[in-house]
């Protein structure tokens, strides 16, 4: 069991092995399922339901998180207080799944979900691989990201618009310049806006400290506007559906 929690590991995450292609699976199912049972899910007691175990489970993994690395002796204010915005976007999420805030829901659509999947498709957890609690929680809190905003769309109806995108990325870009003051006061570096990260990223390829952070700018309205692209199209078909027969 002390493996399970202990830090470091022999067993080093690999990128795209046969258990990190598994657990994308895993939580592609769960999505898919959402979907197809989003009528049911919908009625009132199922959806209440679902969404405070939803709420509790995003909770508890950020709770848990900050209670291991505490235990582990890895907790320090400059790295480990819940600003990062996975934690941000963990924490905004559940509260959307309680107060069903459509305001709430288009930042944390774009800006939760965008950060989580790319996450998810290159994690940021290198000493640490199934079946250990920091590969764990590293899914599930992101995972569950993805899955809360998704159960919006499909039993709340919500949908994103143009002005959604524009107005996640201006809040998100406040919630940067926020961050940056905090990391000078602190001398931390959360969402890595201060320096690189110390394990290989993305970011390894975007330039010196401060270009890259136009680069991650760029990567961000490219990625919004990804995940706007299926309700645009949807929008185009169901406007186009309106026109009157001769207009078509």
């Amino acid at each position: 069991m002390g493996a399970f929690f202990e830090p470091g590991s022999e067993n080093v995450f690999q990128l795209f092995s046969a258990v990190h292609l598994l657990t994308l699976g895993v939580f592609a199912a769960v999505i898919l399922s959402m979907f197809l049972f989003r009528k049911t899910l919908r009625k009132e007691y199922a959806n209440r339901t679902a969404r405070i175990a939803l709420f509790l489970m995003l909770i508890l993994s950020e709770v848990s998180l900050q209670v291991w690395l505490w235990w582990s002796g890895h907790w320090t204010s400059q790295y480990s207080l819940p600003l990062h915005l996975s934690s941000i976007s963990i924490i905004l999420s559940a509260i959307l799944l309680l107060t069903r805030n459509y305001r709430l829901f288009e930042f944390t659509y774009f800006a939760g979900v965008g950060s989580a999947l790319q996450a998810m498709i290159t994690p940021d957890i290198s000493l640490y691989t199934f079946p250990h609690y920091r590969y764990i929680h590293f899914f599930v809190s992101h995972g569950g990201t993805v899955i809360a905003n998704l159960f919006m769309v499909f039993t709340a109806g919500f949908k994103p618009t143009g002005k959604s995108l524009w107005r996640a990325f201006l809040w998100l870009n406040a919630y940067t310049l926020m961050i940056f003051i905090v990391n000078f006061l602190i001398e931390g570096n959360y969402m890595y806006i201060s320096e690189k990260p110390v394990n290989p990223s993305l970011i390894d390829y975007l330039g010196p400290w401060p270009w890259y952070i136009l680069s991650l700018e760029i990567i961000t309205l490219v990625t919004f506007t990804i995940l706007y692209l299926p309700f645009w199209l949807l929008n185009m078909k169901e406007n186009e559906k309106a026109l009157p027969q001769e207009e078509k």
